[in-house]
């Protein structure tokens, strides 16, 4: 198993670094936080590049840093991703992947080379040079090309943030594909919560150098007492699962612990498991069940928190959804009308579903 464990504590000029984390053997950890917060400089010491004087680094029966032991960057089995995908203009992109592969030994590799090119599509691409490529295509041999390498920790420092929006749209659906396929920890810096949302199964939150909370990530979307909660896009990601197609209508029907979702025609397949993210904004309360309403999502729901928002004209409400985690933000005027407490049982108005496939 490759378990990430990491204890970083360095002095970056001003800045202090001290961190202690784990990532599980499969699956995307993200680290969140505001710009200075260490994201990057983490990163840095955990693949060698930045010196970090009495930490430890270990992945799966690995030691990488202890003590007097330091293994350079080029023997830590890593595969690292940069914003900027520094492609080898010379190379065709089969010349860009095989750079890497080409120099593991056959008995070592750990990824085939026809697995990485299908699921990054690249099967189209192999002929082409870097400068007849989108962003999003380079930056999809730019992760294939860290893949072949054989890592047994994959690092991705804001890989889409140099891409406009349509080439993000058009690279997260294999990074989708990719994530659920590999078997070794990712570690996934990103300044954007729908990226988050979309692509991570664990947190990291970041301040000023230390951990201000770790965990599964739904539950730190949706905890208050966290600035997640409390930014624009806030809300939370819950787990569906493709129940039915209605084709008169145009629709989809999912069913989630707290009950069924409708949204816009999905392609997914019945039976298909995917993740839904609700919006805080778009989620009202009423204390009865309506019965004439254009909102086809209404789901029963227990309070179990409210707390105040930036907004000081607006309150949160966190709801338990059988078990799934939900975010209100209604306005303290609808709060006192209502005369919501916690511990009341309520219906969630979901006005807007976003299914993250």
């Amino acid at each position: 198993m490759n378990e990430l464990l990491a204890q970083i504590r360095t002095r970056l000029g001003a800045f202090e670094l001290d961190v202690e984390l784990s990532a599980p053997a499969q699956g995307v950890t993200a680290l969140f936080g505001r710009s200075g917060s260490g994201k990057t400089s983490l990163l840095r010491c955990i693949a060698g590049l930045q010196r970090a004087p009495g930490s430890r680094v270990q992945c799966g029966e690995e030691i990488w840093q202890q003590d007097a032991l330091f293994v350079p960057p080029h023997r830590r089995a890593i595969g690292y991703v940069f914003q900027e995908p520094s492609l080898f203009a010379h190379l065709t992109v089969r010349g860009n992947l095989e750079y890497g592969w080409k120099r593991v030994r056959p008995d070592e590799r750990r990824v085939r080379f026809e697995d990485v090119v299908a699921w990054l599509g690249l099967e189209a691409l192999l002929d082409r040079r870097p400068n007849q490529l989108s962003g999003g295509q380079r930056q999809r041999v730019a992760i294939g090309r860290a893949l072949l390498t054989s890592p047994r920790l994959l690092l991705m420092d804001e890989p889409l943030a140099s891409l406009d929006l349509e080439s993000k749209g058009e690279i997260l659906p294999y990074l989708e594909r990719l994530f659920a396929e590999l078997k070794m920890p990712v570690l996934y810096v990103s300044h954007a919560p729908a990226e988050v949302m979309r692509l991570a199964q664990r947190l990291i939150l970041l301040e000023e150098g230390k951990v201000r909370a770790a965990g599964e990530l739904n539950g730190l979307l949706t905890d208050p007492d966290l600035p997640l909660a409390h930014l624009d896009e806030a809300g939370a990601v819950i787990e569906a699962r493709v129940e039915g197609h209605d084709e008169e209508y145009h629709l989809t029907y999912l069913q989630t612990s707290g009950g069924r979702l409708t949204l816009s025609r999905s392609s997914l397949p019945v039976g298909a498991v995917s993740r839904v993210r609700v919006l805080a904004r778009d989620v009202s309360l009423t204390l009865t069940q309506p019965e004439q309403t254009s909102i086809s999502n209404i789901l029963p729901a227990r309070i179990v928190g409210i707390a105040e928002d930036r907004d000081p004209a607006q309150l949160l409400v966190q709801l338990d959804l059988a078990g799934s985690r939900l975010l209100s933000r209604i306005t303290r005027r609808s709060a006192a009308s209502l005369g919501i407490g916690v511990g009341m049982e309520v219906f969630a108005q979901v006005k807007s579903v976003a299914l993250m496939a």
